[in-house]
C-alpha cells in the first residue's frame, strides 16, 4: 500500500529551526493531501499543518507564521519547515497522506512512524 518515512527531527535550542521531510512510496495512484501531526507525552495527537494536491494549506493556530508546509507532487514528498521553535513544540511528529492506491477504490489515510523533535529552553 503506502509507506511514509519521516526524517529531519532532532534536538534544537529555542529559537532554532528544523526541516522535516516525508517520503511516500508504494502502490500510489495519487495523494490528495499530506499533513503533519504531532503528539506530546500525555497529550492527544494534533494537526500541525496540512496541504492538498492544489497546494491549499491549513495550519494550527499555534504554528502560524513559524511553520511552513510544502510538497513535491512528483516525488510524493512533503516538508515542514519549522522556525522560531519553542519548547512547547517538543513532540513526536507524524506524517500522514490521504492517498489512492492501485487495486482499491476510494482513499485511505496512511501514517509514518514519527520523528522526534525536542526543543530545549
Amino acid at each position: 500500500q503506502v509507506q511514509l518515512v519521516e526524517s529531519g527531527g532532532g534536538l534544537v535550542q529555542a529559537g532554532g529551526s528544523l526541516k522535516l521531510s516525508c517520503a511516500a512510496s508504494g502502490s500510489i495512484v495519487s495523494i490528495d493531501a499530506m499533513g503533519w501531526y504531532r503528539q506530546a507525552p500525555g497529550k492527544q495527537r494534533e494537526l500541525v499543518a496540512r496541504i492538498t494536491s492544489e497546494d491549499i494549506t491549513k495550519y494550527a493556530d499555534s504554528v502560524k507564521g513559524r511553520f511552513t508546509i510544502s510538497r513535491d507532487n512528483a516525488k510524493n514528498a512533503a516538508y515542514l519547515q519549522m522556525n522560531s521553535l519553542k519548547p512547547e513544540d517538543t513532540a513526536t511528529y507524524y506524517c500522514s497522506a490521504l492517498a489512492r492506491v492501485w487495486g482499491f477504490a476510494g482513499v485511505d489515510n496512511y501514517w509514518g512512524q514519527g520523528t522526534q523533535v525536542t526543543v530545549s529552553s
